[in-house]
């Protein structure tokens, strides 16, 4: 759970799923460890300074203690990590580096640190996973003068590698590979364990995370640029608060609000005692801002407004309070309605304790009237105090980073924003640990750009568009006439805003992208269309042999997932690669790489489904003959899989959107995929289409 501060989530202090005990005691280890690892690293150093020469036996044997040290150290994070209770979904890459780990130990315990690489099979033939440290320990070896050939170096990995419960069989391939192959009792495990427990987190430490995102101007209208940071940052809080808690921080007192506040004491000079009737801040924010640009005593008064707002003069927060009012009810129809929560400002006291602080420490310098602090081996300088006294966009930037540091103790901040503003906050960043704030070694704290989306400009106005777009496609297919108006509306809202950030975060978030709806609401190939029919149709195939949801848990605790056919085994495989997809875009911070990922489940899907029976009925009466459990639930795993890929892109799949009326209900129904064709099956029964919305089936449909 979190609280919720306008565009803010203030995070509760969470632990991964964990065995408490345990965790407490690996914690402690690791704390008793780095105290003495300290220790004689200060004995280390001072043995090694200059006064100190003489010859020392102790010297080495300090040397040892510390490389044991740092070893056992890596151990207890790497148990820490792993600790987990039974719901946890196991990330089987990382169950795969911790028996590599051990076998390279074992096989090299001379080396202090040795390469680990483990990483997924890019082809089938070569196994599901590969070990490629072989060739960079032999560079390591070959340095200290040992020479060895990494095939030689991979069959005495191979020997030390111990019995375990993942690995069936392992090939040195090549120069010195080490292909891996899966037991299928172990994947069939895993996929009973996600069918009986559910979609869970991997097993990961706990961490504290901020996400900045969304941060319009309050005073002005959002364009499509707020978009994305929206649709990537909501995203990527959905990501965190599937893992961890957040906080999430927007807010500004600048210039914008001055002219507003100047202006509201002219037109509206009893807005203390009587709400003013601000009707249209747009047109209100263009007046003040005609006057500000063309009258010099009305910018001088503005100036001043600032001055007095970031004073916190009773009158001045009124009137700034009375501007946000109108803004957040102009601001409720944003898609999600996540983008306009109450706002969390950074205060004014914080900015001056900042700017005293860099005072303090003989950072800052005085630059024709105003204040700065130049970094060492930065482009520009940051500007802290204006010629007026009046505090910028950096200070307020530095206020928050030292807020998120120190008072909510943030292990990971990241901002949204676009690629333009990533030299300011490389400035910034490099100022917070210039004073010392934080060590990016132990606090991640990050940038997150994104390109600028091209052919558009009002955010509104392309809502509105794809809201009208979407509707006009559902009246095509007279969709209408089947839905009641409210699950008419539900499906358009679903439809359309599902579409606009699927093809936002399908993205690479570093790239432009151009906004063009036709692309977003065509329902072939990687697009939200194309998902939501595919993951609407799984669920229904449950439906259509009559197995209701009681039913499906009863038999995901006594069937078996058989993982026999070669169908069976590709979508497992997919289904189970979920943690790692997570874990690289924990990484990574790309989101794209879960729509890549869901689109390869489904398409995988559509294989399985091509191949492997799950529903046999009579073709003549169409009464239900056999039901395939093993696959029903298969089934079942890829639509929770694709469920919770859905609610962490903010995408709402709707369970209703068509029922079939006039075209003949298809028994054993199947659906074959061709590059921009389709066509469906039912015994010798087929038809060709264009389109997956032209397909009809029995029970709930996508389209």
């Amino acid at each position: 759970m979190y609280l919720k501060y306008g565009n803010c989530f203030i995070s509760h202090e969470c632990l991964y799923p964990a065995d408490r005990r345990v965790s407490v005691k690996c914690s402690r280890k690791m704390g008793d460890s780095e105290q003495e690892i300290k220790s004689l690293s200060a004995e280390v150093e001072g043995l090694k300074n200059p006064q100190n020469l003489s010859p020392s036996p102790r010297l080495e044997q300090l040397r040892d203690e510390n490389a044991k040290l740092k070893y056992r150290l890596n151990v207890l994070k790497r148990e820490e990590r792993t600790v987990h209770c039974g719901k946890s979904m196991t990330n089987i890459l990382h169950r795969l580096e911790e028996i590599f780990c051990e076998a390279i130990r074992a096989a090299y315990p001379e080396l202090e640190d040795p390469p680990l690489s483990v990483a997924s099979s890019q082809q089938p033939r070569f196994g599901e996973y590969q070990c490629n440290s072989a060739m960079a320990i032999a560079q390591i070896l070959k340095a200290k003068g040992v020479k060895t050939n990494p095939r030689e170096i991979a069959q005495k990995i191979v020997q030390n590698l111990s019995d375990n419960e993942v690995i069936l069989k392992t090939e040195i391939a090549g120069p010195g590979f080490i292909n891996v192959y899966l037991k299928r009792p172990f994947v069939s495990k895993l996929m009973s364990n996600l069918l009986i427990n559910g979609v869970q987190p991997p097993p990961l430490p706990k961490k504290r995370v901020v996400v900045d995102f969304s941060s319009p101007n309050i005073a002005k209208e959002m364009h499509v640029g707020h978009l994305r940071s929206t649709i990537i940052g909501e995203s990527m809080s959905r990501l965190f608060e599937f893992l961890a808690t957040m906080l999430n921080h927007v807010g500004d007192w600048g210039t914008q609000f001055g002219m507003l506040i100047a202006h509201l004491q002219d037109k509206f000079p009893d807005y203390l005692t009587s709400c003013p009737p601000i009707g249209d801040l747009q047109a209100f924010y263009k007046e003040s801002k005609k006057r500000f640009d063309e009258e010099e005593d009305f910018k001088k008064r503005a100036y001043k407004c600032v001055v007095r707002l970031q004073s916190k003069e009773p009158e001045f927060i009124k009137a700034w309070n009375l501007i946000c009012d109108v803004s957040r009810k102009e601001g409720l129809q944003l898609p999600g309605h996540y983008a306009h929560r109450e706002g969390r400002v950074v205060l004014p006291g914080n900015m001056t304790k900042v700017v005293k602080e860099f005072d303090e420490r003989g950072l800052s310098e005085m630059d024709e009237g105003r204040k700065i602090v130049f970094v060492p081996g930065q482009p520009i300088p940051l500007t802290i105090v204006k010629s007026d006294g009046g505090y910028t966009y950096d200070t307020s930037d530095l206020a928050a980073l030292r807020q998120r540091l120190f008072d909510e103790k943030a292990d990971m901040i990241i901002y949204v924003t676009d690629s333009g503003q990533g030299t300011h906050f490389q400035v910034v960043f490099a100022a917070a640990q210039l004073i010392g704030w934080y060590d990016p070694q132990v606090t991640r704290v990050e940038h997150a750009g994104f390109g600028v989306v091209l052919g558009e400009d009002k955010l509104m106005d392309l809502l509105d568009e794809g809201l009208k777009r979407c509707m006009d496609k559902l009246k095509e297919k007279e969709r209408d006439k089947v839905l009641t108006p409210e699950e008419l509306t539900k499906a358009q809202r679903s439809v359309a805003f599902g579409c606009i950030k699927y093809a936002d975060l399908s993205h690479n978030r570093s790239n432009d992208y151009v906004f063009a709806f036709d692309k977003m609401l065509d329902d072939r190939g990687n697009t939200a269309a194309y998902l939501l029919y595919a993951f609407t149709r799984i669920r229904s195939i449950g439906r259509l042999a009559n197995i209701d949801e009681a039913a499906l848990k009863k038999a995901a605790q006594t069937t078996e997932v058989l993982v026999e056919h070669e169908a069976e085994w590709e979508l497992g495989k997919v289904i189970l690669r979920f943690p790692e997809i997570l874990q690289k875009i924990l990484d990574s911070l790309m989101l794209h790489t879960l729509c890549d990922y869901l689109y390869e489940l489904a398409t995988t899907f559509t294989d399985f489904y091509d191949s492997c029976y799950c529903v046999e009925k009579d073709r003549q009466t169409g009464k239900v003959v056999k039901v395939n459990m093993s696959r029903i639930l298969l089934c079942e795993a890829t639509a929770a899989i694709m469920a919770k890929c859905f609610d962490i892109l903010g995408i709402n799949p709707v369970t209703r959107i068509n029922h079939s009326r006039s075209h003949a209900k298809l028994t054993g129904l199947k659906i074959n995929k061709y590059p921009q064709r389709y066509y469906i099956q039912a015994g010798r029964q087929k038809k060709t289409v264009d389109s997956i919305m032209n397909i009809s089936c029995e029970g709930p449909c996508f389209y």
